[in-house]
């Protein structure tokens, strides 16, 4: 019988066993936080990695210890220079790997940022969905040819996505008031989407697409925030909690928050996975667009899952990035 894993498994649960000599993997996001923890817990138990990050000084100094981890198992680590927010940058690191030519077990594209203020990518997208969401949407897209068949892409959204479906008409909030968490949920409805979409076109060669929400986690993924509204949005949450009768947050570990992108990864059946959306290391239930739901209660929004929607973002997608994807 299958292990069952929860919210409070760690990393080195989901991989209790598990040998993961000649998998290579690619990670985004290695600077801090999810990223490195998730790239460490892989080299720990053999996986050559990939590490991706916009500041590679910052990156190197934040992953010594998945260097050492990997120096320990004869694992291999590297990292290379990838700005989501630049489509250049993006095409350029997606031509190097493709250069190189070595294939991908599993690529986690766990980069990303949350709540920025207003802002515009260099190419002129809405900060969060032209990083989180079209930065990936490339990269992924231009180097898909690399994950090997049965491999499989992991990409992390949030319980955010619950804030607000995807805009089609209004990507760039050019007639939409800006909110930043409205953003942020957009731009995470697109990673599950993005999910939906790819599986659909990939599932053919046994490649699997899925997306992850890693759980409340203090990181510098809300640098943005500010202390007082963190604080508020805290004392909501408990106050939802208390009057459901449940306990009050409690903020995951980072080897707790890694736990579902690994379990993703590289350890739960493809066929569960492959075009869902998991949280706590389970498959989300789907929930009604409407469903009045606490932050603290699991489950999916139907539009992030909705084969229709995805398809309708992914032509989007193409179009504003001037580019077609097989």
């Amino acid at each position: 019988m299958a292990v069952k894993f929860g919210a409070k498994s760690t990393t080195e649960d989901v991989l209790a066993g598990v040998n993961l000599k000649g998998k290579r993997i690619l990670v985004t996001g290695v600077s801090a936080g999810l990223g490195v923890e998730t790239a460490r817990a892989l080299v720990a138990h053999g996986a050559d990695v990939v590490g991706a990050a916009r500041d590679l000084e910052k990156a190197q100094r934040a992953t010594s210890e998945v260097s050492k981890a990997a120096a320990e198992t004869g694992a291999s680590f590297e990292v290379v220079e990838l700005d989501l927010a630049s489509q250049k940058s993006v095409r350029t690191a997606a031509d190097k790997l493709i250069t190189d030519g070595r294939l991908f077990d599993v690529i986690i594209a766990n980069a990303g940022v949350m709540a920025t203020p207003f802002g515009k990518t260099e190419d002129g997208f809405e900060t969060q969905f032209g990083t989180n969401h079209l930065g990936h949407f490339v990269f992924v897209n231009r180097i898909a040819k690399l994950i090997k068949n049965g491999g499989r892409l992991v990409n992390l959204s949030s319980s955010g996505h619950r804030f607000s479906n995807v805009d089609l008409n209004d990507p760039n909030f050019e007639t939409t008031p800006y909110e930043p968490f409205v953003a942020y949920g957009r731009s995470k409805t697109a990673n599950i989407l993005f999910a939906v979409a790819f599986d659909q076109r990939h599932r053919e060669r046994g490649v699997r697409a899925v997306a992850v929400h890693p759980g409340g986690i203090q990181t510098e993924l809300a640098r943005h925030m500010e202390q007082a509204h963190m604080e508020q949005m805290i004392n909501q949450i408990n106050e939802q909690a208390a009057a459901a009768g449940k306990g009050p947050f409690e903020f995951k570990t980072i080897p707790q928050g890694a736990a579902t992108s690994v379990w993703a990864a590289v350890v739960a059946p493809a066929d569960e996975v492959g075009g869902r959306y998991c949280e706590n290391c389970h498959v989300s239930d789907v929930v009604a667009d409407d469903a009045r739901l606490g932050l603290l209660d699991e489950g999916v929004r139907g539009y992030a899952v909705d084969p229709q929607n995805a398809v309708a973002l992914w032509k989007k997608s193409e179009e504003m990035i001037g580019e077609a994807f097989a």
